[in-house]
């Protein structure tokens, strides 16, 4: 593999209206993040994502930008955005910004226009279609659900195309003309000193041009754009021209969020002449779904778990790296999704944060990932912000359940799991703000919160930042950054345990995933205990080690 300059670093997303509020009105802004770079560096972070903060209505949380060369004023101004740069350099972090372009919001200058001139230039800035008799021209499914076609306003046959909210229609990539808009736009943000992007929802950039009709998968007639995007042919061509246009010029850190990618089309994104430099490794969070929605969801046991992980090494460590993550701003928190609910402890969060940054790849934390925030316990739906949690909501009523199981049902994984405050320490509002928040702070803050952890020296934050720290240590940055993922040959139930083999090094990683203790048998001599997250001595009794429940342990052997 050819080396790169982000192959040794930890990546961290910070989501800024929940990070750290840095003018008092309840609403993180970059003034926030600039006051906690120094807490970023110390936990050893080299790459930071930043989530949308351009100008924007907010109906998506600013995935519906109206301005891509403007900051929302709830977030700031560009003055505050060139400091952030600077100082971040200063410590050498590289920013990445989030890049969305497979939809604006319907409040920009392009569809505005198109509003008034459907049939005009920047009519074709997006897919605006006849319907079938004032019906949507095709039975495509949003992600928000109902359908991705939406009347224009004024037009009784006239529809445009939005995968997500009606909010954000759809750019058409078919146009070169907006492809330029969009290259010219990386290219700014680049020259002001950005390191590079977090592709949105890239892969929906090509649709299927000939808007049919799919079998219908739920009683609403309707069909997943996941469906559509397996028909769609040619996406490598524009992400190619757009690697091409605008950022291999400035050598841009990119990674794709890929959901619905072909298998043997991996070297086409992620390979030596790929269109991004990385792409995130969902395998472990399409576990569990149901087509008919999060009410039918299943429970992800460890070893589905661990397989997948496993099977996201095999197919990708010959080719590139991929981003490992337990969670991010569309996921719920990876602690709660992953860890059986009586079972989520200090010692169990350790064990999670060992298995993210020991297997191959890029590690990606969240913000509040390193000191295990969880789940927010939500008493009604009023409490819910987030438009795909309701919208999920209301799907479970329609079969049948009540309101209180509905939102059992769905809590659990809603986006506003990841969306509360940043927890920063026992004050009011967990340290986020001295005003009330946009959204409330998850009530255990006083029990998980940064202040308590940086000053324990068996705390979660601190299991990660020893993680971090290896990733950069001499002794074992070949092994750890390139070393092939290999598992053992045999493992028994509800348990993880692979080689990481590098030229010189080779650390045998072991997770024991469940609440008893086992022992394990390794034909491997063991040289050195490089981590344990237990403060116990380790008992090993020839070739066989006694593991605690939850036991994680980094060995280097022979």
């Amino acid at each position: 593999m050819q080396k790169k300059w982000w192959h040794d670093k930890v990546a961290y997303q910070i989501y800024p209206k929940s990070f750290k509020d840095g003018n008092g009105d309840g609403i993180g802004d970059l003034r926030g993040i600039i006051e906690k770079l120094d807490y970023l560096k110390e936990l050893g972070i080299g790459i930071v994502w930043i989530s949308p903060f351009y100008q924007s209505p907010l109906v998506d949380q600013g995935y519906d930008i109206s301005d891509y060369y403007a900051i929302d004023p709830v977030f700031g101004t560009m003055d505050d955005m060139d400091k952030l740069l600077a100082e971040a350099k200063k410590r050498d972090i590289a920013i990445v910004m989030d890049l969305v372009v497979n939809h604006c919001s319907d409040q920009h200058e392009w569809f505005q226009k198109a509003l008034k001139e459907p049939f005009g230039p920047y009519g074709e800035y997006f897919y605006i279609r006849e319907g079938k008799n004032g019906k949507p021209p095709c039975n495509w499914r949003s992600y928000f659900g109902g359908s991705v076609w939406e009347k224009l306003p004024g037009q009784d046959n006239l529809f445009y195309l939005h995968m997500f909210a009606k909010e954000q229609p759809d750019l058409n990539w078919e146009n070169p003309k907006l492809r330029r808009e969009i290259y010219k736009m990386i290219r700014w943000w680049l020259e002001k000193g950005v390191a590079g992007f977090r592709l949105d929802a890239i892969i929906n950039i090509k649709k299927d041009l000939r808007f049919q009709d799919f079998p219908a998968d739920r009683e609403d007639g309707m069909c997943p754009g996941s469906v559509m995007l397996s028909y769609a042919e040619g996406v490598h061509e524009f992400l190619q021209e757009m690697k091409r246009e605008a950022f291999a010029p400035y050598q841009a850190f990119t990674i794709g969020e890929l959901f619905d990618f072909r298998q043997e089309e991996l070297e086409r994104y992620i390979g030596k002449e790929g269109c991004f430099e990385s792409i995130f490794d969902f395998a472990p969070h399409m576990l569990g779904g149901s087509e008919k929605g999060w009410y039918d969801r299943k429970e992800v046991t460890p070893d589905e778990y661990r397989d997948a992980i496993y099977h996201s090494k095999h197919i990708s460590q010959d080719i590139g790296m991929m981003a490992n993550i337990i969670e991010n701003h569309d996921e719920p928190r990876g602690v709660s999704r992953y860890l059986p609910e009586g079972d989520r402890n200090e010692i169990s969060k350790k064990m999670i944060a060992g298995i993210s940054l020991m297997t191959f790849g890029l590690p990606f934390l969240y913000q509040g990932q390193e000191i295990g925030m969880t789940n927010k316990r939500f008493k009604s739906v009023e409490e819910i912000d987030d438009i795909s949690t309701l919208d999920e909501y209301r799907l479970a009523l329609e079969h049948g359940l009540s309101e209180k199981e509905a939102l059992e049902a769905v809590a659990g994984m809603s986006r506003d799991n990841a969306r509360t405050p940043m927890q920063w320490s026992r004050e009011a509002h967990a340290g986020f703000s001295e005003a009330r928040p946009w959204l409330a702070e998850n009530e255990n803050y006083l029990e998980i919160n940064v202040e308590d952890q940086e000053n324990r020296e068996d705390s979660v934050y601190s299991f990660y930042k020893k993680l971090i720290a290896l990733r950069t240590e001499p002794e074992y940055t070949e092994a750890i950054v390139y070393g092939k993922q290999y598992p053992l040959p045999e493992e028994p139930v509800n348990f993880m345990g692979f080689f990481r083999k590098g030229s010189q090094k080779t650390l045998l990683v072991l997770a024991n995933y469940q609440n008893e203790k086992r022992t394990i048998s390794i034909q491997q001599k063991i040289k050195k205990i490089v981590l344990n997250n237990y403060n116990t001595e380790l008992e090993i009794k020839g070739a066989a080690i006694q593991m605690e429940s939850y036991q994680f342990l980094i060995l280097e052997v022979e």
